[in-house]
């Protein structure tokens, strides 16, 4: 399956920036969707503000396209509220209106953080229990569950990508395990985008092919993407990087304390 028209929703943010820029060159059209007003820099970017979390509005914005990658929403610890209603109705109703349109396939930005309290002597697999370091963790687990939900009932093909540490280059000790690479996340988005549809869900983590990582590459049978980068490569320029890690401690290193997520507590 090619990439056919597919839409961005987030298309603004870190990630959404990238891979715009990498699928921009191989599709007739490309569905840009944000909050904040983007301007198209090149002739077949459809650009389009809308808030996620006005239905009607979404479906709206959605039309035309037949796949979307799904990366709007709040991208870390916050309010409950806040997450809820960013995360989890923009997430329903992006997969509503996938489903009225009867799009070929629902790319659902997920995170690591869903399974940030497995110790990070363990290799954690997508199939093994949530496990959420805060609050944030929660709203993308149940992102997961809307995605089975709408793959279950209604027969959509979704694929959610559990992305680790997108940056440029990792910069702390963490990210030798966590690392997404721009080149990475730009070739799972694609790989995900493209696979043939096949009514379901999967969850797969979206990550580099790190030495020191956390988390399962994906089976080539879910979603046939190798990384090609290693956070290793960039181990001499990290303030700490020959520490011993303990392996009883949270993946999620800072995230799991519980000043990171009391500060989003009413007092």
């Amino acid at each position: 399956m090619g990439l056919g028209t597919p839409a961005i929703t987030g298309a603004a943010g870190n990630i959404g920036s990238v891979v715009r820029e990498a699928l921009r060159g191989e599709v007739e059209r490309l569905i840009l969707l944000d909050r904040v007003p983007l301007r198209p820099e090149a002739e077949n970017e459809d650009v389009r503000t809308v808030d996620l979390r006005d239905a009607t509005a979404v479906e709206s914005a959605l039309a035309g396209a037949d796949r979307v990658l799904h990366l709007g929403g709040v991208p870390d610890e916050a309010p409950l509220p806040d997450l809820l209603e960013a995360n989890v109705l923009g997430t329903h109703h992006v997969l509503e209106a996938a489903r009225r349109a009867g799009m070929a396939r629902v790319v659902l930005a997920g995170s690591n953080r869903v399974t940030g309290f497995y110790p990070a002597g363990h290799r954690t697999a997508p199939h093994e229990p949530v496990r959420p370091d805060g609050l944030y963790g929660v709203s993308k687990a149940a992102v997961e569950a809307l995605g089975q939900l709408y793959a279950d009932k209604f027969g959509l093909s979704v694929l959610c990508l559990r992305i680790g540490s997108f940056e440029q280059a990792p910069t702390e000790p963490r990210h030798l395990a966590t690392w997404l690479s721009p080149r990475d996340a730009v070739g799972y988005a694609r790989a995900a985008l493209t696979a043939p549809p096949s009514p379901g869900f999967a969850a797969v983590y979206a990550v580099s092919n790190n030495t020191r990582r956390f988390w399962e590459l994906p089976d080539p049978a879910v979603l046939d993407y190798v990384p090609v980068d290693d956070a290793e490569l960039h181990a001499d320029g990290i303030p700490g990087a020959e520490a011993q890690v303990d392996p009883a401690a949270p993946q999620a290193g800072p995230y799991a304390l519980p000043e990171f997520t009391l500060r989003h507590l009413r007092p």
